[in-house]
């Protein structure tokens, strides 16, 4: 089946939509895919739902535990480099 092949399919009484499985295999959308639907000016749209939200860094920043005192700018930009250095002395 082409891309621009135009298929069909028609709504149930309970609004569900059954995609043409050449379009799913294609895709590899199986039972239990997520998609998330968008309205668009030409129509309907639907692609991968995200397996995770969205988030902001403020809203994870310290989720993970940590012992000592807090690194400072400098000492990171130390360790980054410390460790390309390192990486590209293997190399």
């Amino acid at each position: 089946m082409s891309a621009s092949e135009k298929l069909t399919t028609t709504i149930s009484t309970k609004g569900q939509v059954i995609l043409p499985s050449a379009i799913r295999k294609r895709r590899e959308w199986g039972a239990g895919t997520r998609l998330e639907v968008e309205e668009t000016p030409e129509g309907v749209l639907l692609k991968l739902a995200p397996v995770f939200a969205a988030t902001q860094p403020k809203d994870v920043f310290g989720s993970l535990p940590s012992r000592g005192a807090p690194k400072t700018l400098e000492e990171m930009d130390a360790s980054v480099l410390a460790e390309a250095r390192r990486r590209h002395a293997r190399d």
